[in-house]
Formats: C-alpha cells, sequence, structure tokens
C-alpha cells in the first residue's frame, strides 16, 4: 500500500497548510511539518481551511531540519522547487517517499537543495513566473505519485447522489 508523505519546510500560512491537510488525509498520506511554523497549529484559519478533516490528519512536527533528518534517516525525498532540474512528472515516486516543499516566501534553503541535485524536482511554468501557491503545488505533485502508484488504497469510481449512472 503507498504511504506517501508530504513534508512542508517552515510554512507560514495557515490557510495553505489547512488546505494541504485536507488533500493528506483525502489521499491516505502524512504530513510533516518542520518549525517554526508561522501559525499555531490551533490557528483558527488552519481549522477552517482543513474543515473537519483536521482531527483524522496523521501529522507530525520537528523542531527543525536536523530534527526531521535524524527521525527519518536514509528515507528518498523528493524536493519540489523552482530551482529544480528534473520534472516532477518525470521522476518515478516510490510508495513510501517523502515530497518536500519549501515556506511561501522562500522556498527550501539552496544549501538543502544543493546536497540533494538528483531529487529536485520542478513544476513547469511559463517565463519568469515564481511560483504557484503552495496548496496547489502539493495536489498537483502528490497526484501524480498517486497516479504512479496507481491510486493504491483510493476510491476510483464515484456514484450519484439522486440519479443513477447508465450501463
Amino acid at each position: 500500500m503507498a504511504e506517501l508523505n508530504i513534508v512542508l519546510y517552515e510554512p507560514e500560512i495557515p490557510a495553505n497548510t489547512g488546505n494541504i491537510g485536507r488533500t493528506c488525509v483525502a489521499t491516505g498520506t502524512k504530513l510533516h511539518l518542520i518549525e517554526p511554523l508561522g501559525f499555531r497549529l490551533d490557528e483558527k484559519a488552519l481549522k477552517r481551511a482543513g474543515m473537519d478533516y483536521w482531527k483524522d490528519l496523521d501529522v507530525t512536527t520537528y523542531v527543525n531540519w536536523d530534527d526531521f533528518c535524524e527521525k527519518n534517516p536514509n528515507e528518498k525525498i523528493y524536493m519540489a522547487t523552482t530551482k529544480g532540474r528534473h520534472v516532477y512528472s518525470d521522476v518515478s515516486y516510490e510508495p513510501d517517499c517523502f515530497i518536500m516543499f519549501g515556506k511561501e516566501s522562500a522556498g527550501i534553503p539552496e544549501e538543502i537543495l544543493k546536497a540533494n541535485p538528483d531529487t529536485c524536482v520542478r513544476i513547469p511554468m511559463i517565463g519568469e513566473t515564481r511560483s504557484l501557491n503552495l496548496s496547489n503545488s502539493v495536489a498537483i505533485v502528490l497526484y501524480e505519485a498517486l497516479r504512479q502508484n496507481h491510486f493504491d488504497h483510493m476510491k476510483l469510481e464515484g456514484q450519484l447522489h439522486r440519479l443513477k449512472w447508465e450501463d
């Protein structure tokens, strides 16, 4: 079973993290938050964006990058960055890999990226666009990783509420 992990490095905006938390619950993905955070985890904006899903979220916080690395040694970590040399859809995501995203104002520190050049991935954009919204970026890359893992453990077919599909 695919057990993907999303890592947010020092996220700053509670609504983004709330949206990402909701996406993680909907996909069975674990969320890892590396402090310092730009908000408190009991903040109203975080809960509002995550709606009533936050209570079901598998979330772990870390004091800093070193703490994260110490508690997750030898894990495969893909780093989503506008500076990446590989397109996010051109890599093969393992079913238990970690996909990391940086803080909204600055991304992942270049020292971390430089130490991991082969796992830095980017979402293509036109021209000099600086970046996409963090929660949108997480959804784009996460769903590619889920697709590559055949949407393992996910519901693949929907049903109408009042009517029935004609076969």
